[in-house]
């Protein structure tokens, strides 16, 4: 009788043990590594009223306020020489979508990293300024 209750346990623990395998969960696991891979990408950077803006040749995206964005804003504010300027960046980030009822850029990124910050060029045509500008006067 011990044997045969030694056997029904060990056939209910393997049972129990058993490893279902479900594909959803790495499905899931593969999107979320994919989300969370850092990058490394360059583009303009702008901090105004509280708002950080970052730009590339194809997309727009909202910063996430962290440390990072804290220095970067310190950075930046050296090499600016209007409150709405841009300076050039190269920065590991990443990448997410905003939450659904939130406001804001629909493309966020999280700065991990700050590999270089650069004054824009002024005569870049993508700069575009607002007020009063002599050498755009000149050229009308």
């Amino acid at each position: 009788m011990k044997k045969y209750t030694i056997l029904l346990f060990i056939v209910i623990l393997a049972y129990g043990c058993k490893n279902d395998k479900n594909d959803q969960p790495a499905i899931e696991e593969s999107v979320q590594t994919e989300a969370n891979a850092i990058k490394l990408m360059s583009g303009s950077f702008t901090y105004y009223a509280d708002a950080a803006v970052f730009q590339t040749n194809n997309e727009l995206y909202g910063v996430i306020e962290n440390d990072q964005l804290t220095d970067l804003v310190v950075q930046a504010e050296t090499l600016k020489e209007a409150p709405t300027d841009e300076v050039k960046v190269t920065l590991k980030v990443k990448v997410s979508k905003k939450p659904e009822l939130e406001e804001g850029w629909e493309n966020r990124i999280e700065i991990i990293e700050i590999v270089n910050v650069t004054k824009s060029n002024p005569k870049d045509n993508s700069i575009i300024t607002l007020g009063n500008n002599n050498s755009n006067a000149e050229n009308q």
